[in-house]
This record gives C-alpha cells, sequence and structure tokens, in this order.
C-alpha cells in the first residue's frame, strides 16, 4: 500500500484533531464472525480478520501517527479489501483517505497508475485549494455531525492529474464518502448555539468568527473517508472552449483552444487554426479575410480555387461539409499538386479535420483547422466527438462575421460610443489610424486621443423644480394606500376567525403607517415591502380559504397592485408619466430646433434627460474639418439659446394642463466666455472638459442649480424665470442686449441681477435673472427660426 501526501500538511490548521480509525470497518467484519453468523459464507474469514485486527487495538481506537499507515499497511489492505473489490481495482479510480489532509492511502490499480504516469514531482491536491475555505468546510461538517445542522456548502472538487506519457492534463471530478467517520467535541470546544449558526451562516467570509466558534483542534475526528475520482476532461474541456470563445479575444484565443482540444484529444501536439473566407459574392471564388491558420499564411490574400484542391472546395465551400484526411501520404494519390497538399507536408500533417462554419448572413465561412502529425489519430470517428462543440464555435463564429462586416465602425463602438454627426469625421480619422497600425503589425499601435481645443461650451437646462420631495410623496402616497387595503383585508379576516395572528399582524400594519404618515425615511420603502411579502402575504395566501368573501377581498387587493412590481403604483406611476411625457416633448421640440441651429453652423450637442432636459452643445473651428469659425456664429447661438428656453418654458407651460401629476419648471443657462478644450473620455463614453484650468466650468455646472442667492435663503432657479449665471461682466452686457430685444418681442419680462453664494471651490459668481411672459396659446409648429431671429435682431 502506498501513501501519497502533499508535503508540509501539518501547517494546515484545522478545527479538528484528526485521528485514522477503522473501527466502523472492523464492526461490520465483527458482525459476521459472530455466532449468529455461523451460517454465514463470510464467517470463517471474519473470524480469521478480528483475531489479526485485535493485535493492533490503535487501529480501533485510532491514531494521529500518520507513519502508522505504513507500520501495520498489511493489516490495513486485509481491513479494506471488503471496500476494493478485486473485480474492480482495474476499473474504478478510488482510494481510502483522510479529510482535510489530502493523505490517501489504499489505491485501486487504475488510480494508482494514474498517479504513476503523473510524474515524480505530482502532488495530489485539490485545485483552488484555499486555507480558510477548508477550515470553513470542516466547520460545516462538525455542525452536520455534532449539532444535527446541515449546512450546504456543497461544492464540487476536482484534481488536476498530468499524463507525462500524453503530454496532456486529465481533469477528475470526486465524489466523498464519509460513512466510516465520526466527530466528538473536546472540552476545548465551545457549545454552539442557535444564535451562533445565525451568526454564521452570515459572515461566511469572516474567518475569525469561524475560529472563534470551532478553535484549532477543538474537535475530534475518528475514522477516514472513501473518494472516487470520475473522469470529466471532457466536459471541462467543452466548458473551457465555451469559456474561452464567449471572452473577447486577446490575441491568445488560438493558444487556449490548442490547450484544451489537445486535452480532448489526448494528443499532446494537436494543433489549430482558422481562416475567414469573404463567401458574399458568389460569383467571386472565396479569398481569405483574416488567417490565424496552421495552412495559409497571415496576411495572405489567398482566393480558395488556387490553394486548395478540387475536392476540399466542393466539399467545404460549395456543400459546406467536412471534410477528413485521415492520412496525408495516401492522399497525396488523390491530390492534384496544390499549396494546400505542399503546406500538410511542410507542417509535418499526417492526418487533419477541416470544419466549415457559415455564418447567418451567408458572408463569411469560418474554416476551423484541427491537425496531428500522425496519420489516423484524426479520422471521421473522432470528429464525432467534436458535435458538441461546433455548436459552441458557431457562436464565435457569428460574433466574428459581426466585427467583420464594418471594422470601422466596431472599433469606434469599441473605444468610443454613439458619436454626433458633427465630430464623426475626427472619430473615423482615429479609427482609420489605428486598424492601418494593427495591419502593419505594429508593436506601440494604440487608438488615438480625441481632443478638441478652442470651443466655447453652452449649457441649458430646464428641470422640474422639487422632484425628490414629489417623487418621495407619490412613494409615501401609495404605501399609506397598500397598508390601508392590507387592514381592510386583516380587519375582515379577524371578523371571520378569531385567531390572535390577526390582531398581532394589523398592530404592525398600522405602526408602519404611522410612521409612514409622519414621514418617510430612507429604507422605509424597502423594509414595509419586505414585512408584506414575508409575513402579510403568507397569511393572505390562507385566508383566502376561509370564505368567498375574503378571497374576494384578497384578489381586491391583489389587482391594485402593480403587476411587475407588486405595489401600488398609482401615485408614482402618475408622476413618472407626468415628467416622461414632459420629457419627450421638450426633448422632441430642442431636436428639433437644434436641427436649425446646426444648420447655421455645424457644433457638437448632447442632451440628456433626466426630471426635466439638459444639454451641452460646444462651437469651435477645430470641431469641424472645414467651415471657418467666426465670433458671430457663438453669439448667433447663443442668441438661439435664450430664445429656444423662452420656447421650452412655454411648451412645458402648455403641457402642464394635459400632465396626470402638476409640475413645475425652471430654467438655467451657463455662461462662458473662454474657450476651452473638450477630451473624449474612454471610461465614461462621453464628452468632458480638459485640463485643470477648464475644470472650474465643470463644477459650476454641477452645483449650479442648488445655488441659493447672496445673504438670502433664496434658490436662485424658480419657476417662471429663466436665471444666466456668468462670471465676466461682459457676459452681462451681451445677454442684456438679447433680453431687451426678446422683452421687446415681448418674450420675456423684469429683469433681475443679483450676486450668488460662494459654491464649494467656486467665487465670484453672478446671475440674470429674468420673468418669462407665457403665451396663452403656444403653438411650438409656429416658433421664430434662427434665420428671423438674427435679422430681427440685427435692425
Amino acid at each position: 500500500m502506498k501513501i501519497k501526501r502533499t508535503p508540509d500538511i501539518e501547517n494546515i490548521e484545522l478545527p479538528l484533531q484528526l485521528n485514522i480509525s477503522f473501527e466502523g470497518v472492523f464492526k461490520v467484519i465483527q458482525k459476521y464472525a459472530s455466532k449468529e453468523q455461523a451460517d454465514h459464507p463470510f464467517h470463517p474469514a471474519a473470524k480469521i480478520m478480528v483475531e489479526e485486527v485485535e493485535q493492533y487495538p490503535e487501529l480501533i481506537t485510532g491514531f494521529s501517527d500518520f507513519s502508522l499507515l505504513n507500520k501495520h499497511k498489511r493489516v490495513i489492505d486485509f481491513l479494506l479489501d471488503g471496500l476494493f473489490p478485486e473485480m474492480l481495482t482495474t476499473n474504478e479510480i478510488k482510494a481510502a483517505t483522510v479529510p482535510f489532509s489530502f493523505t490517501s492511502f489504499k489505491f485501486t490499480e487504475r488510480f494508482q497508475s494514474i498517479l504513476d504516469n503523473a510524474g515524480d514531482n505530482f502532488e495530489l491536491t485539490v485545485r483552488n485549494f484555499e486555507e480558510d475555505l477548508m477550515y470553513i468546510h470542516s466547520c460545516t461538517l462538525i455542525l452536520a455531525l455534532v449539532y444535527n445542522y446541515p449546512v450546504d456548502l456543497k461544492r464540487p472538487f476536482f484534481f488536476d492529474i498530468p499524463d507525462v506519457n500524453l503530454g496532456v492534463t486529465k481533469h477528475y471530478r470526486v465524489a466523498f464518502n464519509g460513512d466510516f467517520m465520526e466527530i466528538t467535541p473536546t472540552l476545548l470546544a465551545p457549545k454552539i448555539t442557535e444564535e451562533d449558526i445565525k451568526l454564521l451562516l452570515d459572515n461566511f467570509d469572516n474567518i475569525d468568527i469561524w475560529r472563534e466558534k470551532f478553535p484549532p483542534n477543538s474537535y475530534i475526528f475518528k475514522g477516514f473517508g472513501i473518494m472516487n475520482l470520475f473522469d470529466v476532461t471532457a466536459d471541462e474541456t467543452l466548458s473551457a472552449i465555451q469559456t474561452n470563445l464567449l471572452k473577447i479575444d486577446d490575441g491568445s484565443i488560438n493558444n487556449k483552444l490548442r490547450h484544451n482540444l489537445r486535452e480532448f484529444y489526448a494528443i499532446k501536439d494537436l494543433t489549430v487554426g482558422y481562416s475567414v473566407f469573404d463567401i458574399s459574392n458568389k460569383n467571386i471564388a472565396p479569398r481569405v479575410k483574416h488567417s490565424d491558420s496552421i495552412l495559409i499564411d497571415q496576411g495572405s490574400c489567398v482566393s480558395c480555387k488556387d490553394f486548395f484542391c478540387s475536392h476540399v472546395v466542393r466539399h467545404i465551400f460549395d456543400e459546406h461539409q467536412d471534410v477528413v484526411v485521415s492520412d496525408v501520404k495516401a492522399y497525396e494519390a488523390d491530390s492534384e499538386d496544390n499549396p494546400f497538399y505542399q503546406k500538410l507536408l511542410e507542417n509535418e500533417i499526417g492526418s487533419i479535420l477541416l470544419i466549415p462554419i457559415v455564418t447567418s448572413n451567408k458572408k463569411d465561412l469560418v474554416l476551423l483547422e484541427i491537425a496531428s502529425p500522425r496519420a489516423y489519430e484524426l479520422n471521421s470517428v473522432n470528429k464525432q466527438k467534436l458535435k458538441d462543440i461546433i455548436p459552441v464555435f458557431e457562436a464565435a463564429a457569428e460574433r466574428n462575421a459581426e466585427e467583420f462586416t464594418n471594422i470601422l465602425e466596431a472599433t469606434i463602438q469599441e473605444h468610443y460610443t454613439s458619436i454626433h454627426p458633427t465630430v464623426k469625421w475626427k472619430f473615423y480619422e482615429a479609427a482609420e489610424s489605428y486598424q492601418s497600425a494593427l495591419l502593419r503589425q505594429e508593436e506601440d499601435a494604440k487608438i488615438e486621443q480625441i481632443v478638441f481645443e478652442d470651443v466655447y461650451p453652452l449649457y441649458g437646462q430646464i428641470d422640474v423644480k422639487g422632484s425628490s420631495i414629489a417623487r418621495n410623496q407619490a412613494i409615501k402616497e401609495d404605501l399609506i394606500t397598500q397598508l390601508n387595503l392590507a387592514i381592510k383585508v386583516l380587519d375582515e379576516a379577524c371578523k371571520a376567525e378569531q385567531l390572535p395572528i390577526y390582531q398581532e399582524l394589523m398592530f404592525r400594519v398600522k405602526e408602519y403607517l404611522h410612521e409612514v404618515e409622519k414621514g418617510l425615511k430612507a429604507g422605509d420603502e424597502v423594509g414595509i415591502l419586505d414585512f408584506l411579502k414575508k409575513d402579510i402575504y403568507p397569511v393572505f395566501n390562507h385566508i383566502k380559504e376561509v370564505s368567498s368573501a375574503l378571497e374576494s377581498l384578497v384578489n381586491d387587493y391583489t389587482k391594485s397592485l402593480d403587476p411587475v412590481l407588486h405595489v401600488v403604483y398609482d401615485k408614482r406611476k402618475s408622476y413618472e408619466n407626468s415628467v416622461t411625457k414632459l420629457n419627450d416633448r421638450l426633448a422632441k421640440f430642442l431636436d428639433k430646433k437644434q436641427e436649425e441651429a446646426q444648420a447655421m453652423f455645424p457644433h457638437y450637442f448632447e442632451r440628456y434627460k433626466t426630471d426635466g432636459v439638459e444639454y451641452n452643445m460646444y462651437i469651435g473651428e477645430t470641431l469641424t474639418k472645414q467651415k471657418k469659425f467666426d465670433n458671430l456664429y457663438l453669439y448667433n447661438l447663443r442668441l438661439w439659446q435664450l430664445q429656444t428656453m423662452c420656447e421650452l418654458e412655454n411648451l412645458a407651460m402648455n403641457t402642464r394642463g394635459s400632465l396626470s401629476h402638476d409640475l413645475e419648471m425652471a430654467s438655467l443657462i451657463l455662461v462662458h466666455s473662454n474657450p476651452l478644450a473638450i477630451k473624449f473620455r474612454m471610461d465614461e463614453k462621453q464628452f468632458d472638459v480638459d485640463g485643470a484650468y477648464n475644470i472650474r466650468y465643470e463644477i459650476i455646472k454641477k452645483r449650479i442649480d442648488k445655488a441659493h442667492i447672496k445673504n438670502t435663503d433664496e434658490r436662485l432657479t424658480v419657476p417662471g424665470k429663466i436665471s444666466i449665471v456668468y462670471s465676466q461682466d461682459k457676459d452681462a452686457f451681451e445677454y442684456k442686449k438679447y433680453i431687451k430685444f426678446l422683452q421687446a418681442k415681448n418674450l420675456l419680462g423684469t429683469l433681475e441681477e443679483l450676486e450668488l453664494e460662494d459654491l464649494q471651490g467656486v467665487s465670484g459668481l453672478k446671475a440674470l435673472r429674468v420673468e418669462v411672459i407665457y403665451e396663452g396659446a403656444f403653438d411650438e409648429e409656429k416658433t421664430i427660426t434662427i434665420d428671423q431671429l438674427i435679422h430681427e435682431f440685427k435692425q
């Protein structure tokens, strides 16, 4: 009997004192050796075994000195022969083992052969072994055997065992039999209470708590285990291939697949490659688009008819059928003098599988190549093993086909996002430059940073005032409605059945109702809904069975809930629908007005829907590829922005009457005189200002809508007025001209000049706040165009 033990295993700390004992097996043998079993065929042998084992009491009482396994190996083999029948020893992969110690003994012949082929330095250890996890596993075993509290921590354990003869690693799943072991607490073991168990269940990752409740060496393990191994190499390989193909290719996919398929076929020098052929034009022979092939050189522009023999062309490209060349030398007799056959010889390929995969759009054909240096190692029979893998390759080919459909668009989407038409040219230039560098195989190829210098920013927003308060009020009203409906059901249940539980539940519901009526706090909604789900709804299921009247009440309650969210959602739905409807109208109108502004001078524009609509605009010569910029375009755009804000305010006022939840809006414009640089942020997929000096603009933009007028508690943004924030007096002078013009058109009214309180990191801001004069019946289809606006302004 050989013993397999990982070195330094004594350094692993456990809550168990490990004692090897064969008492469980010995008791079974004693039973057959008793007089009552005198007629049993096993009786004579059992008597001999009992007499033999009784000479070594430590085998029964237990021992912790693992060297005794060697000392008593003859008797231990004798004891365990019944668990290791000779007829199965060359088939089963089985061994006796000491749990948590990685110490195994008494191997079947097949298991021993696997270990012998693993190499002299191989250590039999569990995959991804973690010492803390092993400690917790032993604690859960104690909970099950000592405290009768099984905790489901069952996870499959695997051994990865190399085969030096085949040059591959095989994977085995472990099944453990614990019938011959027991655990008893020592005086050092703290008593585990129900509260302790709850604490442990909530603190899986806190090893200190587990060590506190189960101190090292505080329990005695006595016995041994039986582990059976099952070869799951094929399953593991399939899973690994799926995982690798689903990942984004980092350039190593071919190496990974080669490793996977070598294990799958147990061929240590198997090679794998693939090529992508363009088959979109039926009038032209398919040509290679991309190659990571063992046959076709990278970068070669190859036509299939020029490279392959007619047999391969017909089966692969015409009929989309697999081709198996199990013996390249035999293939020579039937082949033509073609580059394909020459490549087989050059690469010393003895047998090869060619698997065509056609994408759903019929534009690409991926040719998968699997080759061995020896004839008949790959053949039409073992090709069938690929049946479960081919669908995974098909899915990967589908994804690759999409990437190759438009390589420039794919690059833009990978590195950027949906791009505004004004600046898209810059992204295409960067993408083309990047792809060219890749084709030239430049080692330092990287995507270019997108930066536009010297652009002027414009920012505006029209926002719902008090949106947080309104949303919380809607939540509060919905919760009150839901709790009252629950009370109604419980009240009727009390009348039908005099059960104290109904009274107790109704008391708790009323407590929640009282708290909500006082005011909604963070976490209240989640807590109430969790209480209803866990405590009330199970009772409602019972109530439905009491009478048809109660069933009808419960059904009415259920009908009042949103079918998806399972809560009363009336007020919130009304609020959200109102915000959505208003946002949609404002956004649609703004987008339409933007088309006019773009015609004046192309500029960058991005819009967001929040509780209202906000937008960023940037204008400058660097944003365009050809058109020359003049400050006149900036002034025109600023006037357009103010005019459009007046129209947005009128549209919002006009829309309020059709909303189920009344909403008030407030508008804001931020003026920034100096040009700045904007940079596309790769991580956020959006433009942002670039440089420490310019960051002040972004800080102001994020904080300004919460600003107060200096030395007052009054907020700057109020319904019915447009606030224009600036920092330089020349900006105020410019905007006063625009305001005076729009006052003359009876669009704006009274003007206020204000100083603002200092914001965190920002001081010295001022504002113009001007009253909006609302039209009685605003017609969004008849608004003034930018050309008309500029024409009238110049007069």
